[in-house]
């Protein structure tokens, strides 16, 4: 068994006993339920960094990237930074994430947040926008196409954007449909944990114009973006090499100033 299927035997625990502590409608009565969302989507197609930064302390791969910061100087140093927007884990056993990241973020900056989750059940999607998540995260890899497409729909219905993650041509080829805003593909293999620019080249040509094209993971220099650029990616989202810094805010400021002088 691979790390991803062991995270989603895991994740289907945790959401079955988050659902019989907190009901749907309690969800959808929280005061960020009803607030406009921010979209990230706009904000890549016009930026010129593209840059998506990530609050991440943790990973199964790089284990402590960093447990010191809190999450509102991340989230404002991120904003100052001029960042599109801020990419929030809140899984807790893999990552040391938490849902109540999203909330101290929402409430530290005006950024569009994307909750990044393995989401594999329509509460969580609730859950996000009621945590004040502008954006959610749908991974291929876990998920079916009705799945994908069941979960869109409801992320649309509730003002939230989609960003798809694929990481080959056949999750791709299941995935594209209208109800996504956004697809990102990982050059980390998360079956593996090997990272390969090369994923974000070849599969770039095969993702129709009307989605932003997104780059994950493995993107730690200015180089790594200027490379995929000609490809077409307006957006790139950039986990550890922040974190790993005392300052997380003034290492994207100076990478964005780097990026775009």
């Amino acid at each position: 068994m691979n790390i991803l299927d062991k995270i989603v035997i895991d994740k289907r625990k945790e959401v079955d006993l988050r659902k019989s502590l907190i009901p749907l409608r309690q969800l959808e009565s929280s005061v960020l339920f009803e607030r406009e969302t921010n979209s990230l989507a706009e904000r890549l197609r016009t930026s010129e960094s593209g840059i998506i930064a990530e609050h991440k302390r943790r990973s199964p791969s790089k284990s402590v990237i960093n447990q010191g910061l809190n999450v509102q100087d991340v989230a404002s140093g991120y904003e100052k930074a001029g960042v599109c927007g801020m990419s929030v884990l809140t899984d807790g056993k893999y990552f040391g994430g938490a849902l109540d990241d999203l909330l101290l973020a929402r409430a530290s900056c005006n950024i569009p947040l994307l909750r990044k989750e393995f989401i594999i059940d329509t509460y969580q999607i609730i859950e996000a926008k009621a945590y004040g998540a502008d954006v959610v995260l749908l991974i291929a890899a876990i998920l079916t196409r009705n799945k994908i497409k069941e979960f869109s729909e409801l992320a649309k219905s509730i003002n939230l954007e989609v960003l798809l993650e694929v990481n080959n041509e056949e999750e791709l080829h299941k995935s594209i449909m209208p109800s996504l805003d956004m697809l990102g593909v990982n050059n980390r293999n998360l079956k593996t944990f090997e990272v390969s620019l090369e994923t974000s080249k070849l599969l770039s040509e095969q993702i129709p114009d009307d989605f932003v094209k997104v780059s994950e993971s493995g993107i730690s220099s200015i180089e790594a973006i200027k490379e995929l650029q000609p490809y077409g990616y307006k957006g790139f989202l950039i986990g550890e090499n922040f974190m790993k810094t005392d300052n997380p805010g003034q290492s994207a400021t100076e990478f964005i100033n780097k990026l775009t002088y």
